[in-house]
């Protein structure tokens, strides 16, 4: 099926690694012209030099924390400058740490606040003029399963994924009209090196085999398994697609059935 990117403008956030990397990547076989940035900038530019020589596809890479707004604007305007104005816009950021809520203090909040909303936001704005100049576009947010069921011990990510959850589907309705369509890509447990950091992290905590935490995870998954990166890329191209041309406002979960929320 010819998904209809080739040559569209795609900005790609958080795309040094997992997810992101995987997004970007499947968008460059696509055809499309695709910029991403990540904090990291040397890790940033290896991800873009490996998936130009793998796709023979372009993408340009810029560095900025998602955290500052004024970053934010300057990744944007370079962006634009590499590519044209985003016809796609992919919002994506590493998820605020693991952490039981005695343990979080305004800080932490704070800092989870502008990680994991309000970057989103900030991006979405400096994005959202030219979608309407153009007659249309498409935000994908990547987010969490946890939108549907709460994770242990990631009471930040729990409580602020909701928000942008809230923020995407109103959202949705104001922009409807300008034909910009708005959806939430909610992955699973997902082979990343978040999860394993995660899994590290809890298993040190309580004394466990990380590899036997994984084991009790995927035992819950129905499909018996954690995602592969591109599993969860492939229903962000499907979003952006124009074969999702009558979708807007919805969370599409990609968990092998992990949630057990109807």
């Amino acid at each position: 099926m010819d998904l209809g990117l080739r040559d569209v403008p795609v900005l790609v956030a958080a795309a040094s690694r997992g997810i992101g990397r995987e997004v970007a990547r499947q968008f460059l076989l696509e055809g499309a012209r695709v910029a991403i940035f990540a904090r990291d900038e040397a890790a940033v530019q290896e991800a873009a030099d490996a998936l130009a020589a793998e796709t023979g596809g372009e993408v340009h890479a810029f560095s900025a924390d998602v955290t500052d707004a004024a970053e934010l604007e300057r990744v944007y305007r370079a962006a634009v400058a590499a590519i044209g104005a985003p016809g796609v816009l992919v919002n994506n950021a590493g998820g605020p740490p693991a952490a039981p809520h005695d343990e979080l203090g305004d800080a932490a909040w704070m800092a989870a606040f502008e990680l994991t909303l309000l970057s989103v936001v900030r991006l979405t704005r400096l994005a959202l003029p030219a979608m309407r100049q153009a007659g249309g576009g498409r935000i994908v947010n990547i987010s969490s399963v946890s939108v549907r069921q709460p994770l242990d011990n990631m009471m930040l990510s729990n409580s602020l994924r909701l928000g942008v959850a809230g923020w995407a589907k109103t959202l949705a309705d104001e922009v409807a009209a300008d034909g910009i369509l708005v959806n939430t890509v909610c992955p699973g447990w997902t082979a990343t090196d978040r999860v394993a950091q995660l899994l590290e992290a809890r298993g040190a905590a309580l004394g466990s085999d990380p590899a036997e935490l994984r084991k009790a995870i995927e035992s819950r998954i129905p499909l018996g398994r954690l995602a592969a990166p591109a599993e969860i890329a492939a229903a962000v191209l499907f979003l952006a697609s124009r074969a999702a041309s009558y979708i807007t406002g919805t969370q599409l979960l990609v968990d092998g059935g992990y949630a057990r929320a109807l």
